[in-house]
């Protein structure tokens, strides 16, 4: 377990877009019964989702967040000068996508560009990387973009998966400022454990072959994917959330000294209500303080907690507040953050 300590930084805005395609996993009967779909929807909590059409990346939904964002806060292009993005759903194995987006968003080339590969953790992730960079000198803004469309990854015939995932992309602008204090952050991984959620095919170590994309009964109970869809096994990512999150929120608590009374709200990644309505009773948090877009946009991997903010916390942001995030999934790796925002500017949720 890392821990980090950062002072004088944080995040000063956020903004998102989503798809305007709207899916009701109620309907979504495509190849369940309304039986089987019901006794998986009221189980996980996710009644609508937001799916990408086939010409729309993580990119788009990105340059429309990080567009909002710029212009809502009349942002000088010239001062950014790392644009970081993360997704595990780029526009191309090569070049990295945060290249493609400094030029479409015309920021000059002596930006730095970075993409992260990481999954639910990502976001806290991000953030120190960008903490760290500002805090090392000669960078004075950050923009860091995150994005998924995670409905092109899991086989819609795979019950596992198949009610589960959205598309959406966020915006953040990190920098410098005395107002900001300190923040605290908690970083782990464990790959012993990544067989629990993979795609097995489709990178360099199972290129991609007729045979990886060949749809096939993998189960007893009828569910259908492909070596190139994603697999997720539910039970024991469950079990090591409920384990390993809990365990990682209290240390971090005992880090930073910081009272967690005094937390304004905790935003937990939007796994599924399940996970997270345990969560919320095992650290004994007011659901008051504990917003959710589960319901309305599925779990978006990374972007699940800062589109989450964007979402519900877009007028309650004035003035000082103090969070905790709290990211964990694919690698296995996860992460906790304590942040400080200072009227925070929260744009408007752009639909493309």
């Amino acid at each position: 377990m890392a821990l980090l300590t950062f002072k004088n930084v944080g995040i000063s805005g956020l903004a998102a877009a989503v798809p305007g395609q709207v899916i009701d996993n109620y309907s979504h009967d495509q190849f369940f019964t309304r039986d089987e779909i019901r006794e998986v929807v009221d189980k996980i909590g996710v009644k609508q989702r937001r799916f990408a059409g086939p010409d729309v990346c993580s990119s788009d939904l990105c340059f429309a967040a990080a567009e909002e964002l710029i212009n809502g806060m009349s942002i000088d292009r010239r001062e950014i000068d790392l644009l970081i993005f993360i997704s595990q759903t780029p526009d191309y194995r090569m070049p990295a996508t945060s290249v493609l987006l400094q030029e479409r968003l015309g920021l000059p080339s002596g930006t730095i560009t970075l993409d992260i590969n990481l999954g639910c953790s990502a976001f806290i992730y991000g953030l120190t990387v960008a903490y760290s960079m500002i805090i090392a000198g000669g960078v004075r803004k950050v923009l860091l973009l995150d994005g998924e469309t995670r409905s092109k990854v899991y086989s819609q015939k795979d019950r596992k998966t198949a009610f589960l995932f959205g598309d959406a992309g966020v915006a953040a602008l990190i920098q410098r400022d005395d107002r900001f204090g300190d923040s605290w952050f908690s970083l782990n991984s464990d790959g012993s454990r990544a067989d629990l959620i993979k795609v097995p095919a489709g990178g360099y170590r199972k290129m991609s072959s007729g045979e990886t994309v060949t749809e096939r009964v993998v189960d007893e109970y009828g569910n259908i994917r492909s070596e190139e869809n994603g697999y997720m096994n539910g039970a024991d990512v469950f079990n090591f959330v409920i384990r390993e999150v809990p365990r990682d929120f209290e240390k971090l608590i005992d880090y930073s000294g910081v009272d967690v009374n005094a937390i304004d709200y905790f935003v937990f990644h939007q796994a599924n209500s399940y996970i997270n309505n345990y969560l919320a009773k095992k650290l004994k948090l007011p659901e008051v303080k504990i917003p959710s877009t589960i319901e309305k946009f599925g779990n978006t991997s990374s972007v699940s907690i800062p589109l989450t903010i964007v979402s519900e916390l877009k007028d309650l942001l004035t003035g000082h507040k103090r969070i905790i995030l709290s990211g964990f999934g694919v690698g296995l790796t996860w992460g906790t953050g304590i942040v400080d925002l200072e009227d925070c500017y929260i744009g408007n949720l752009v639909d493309i």
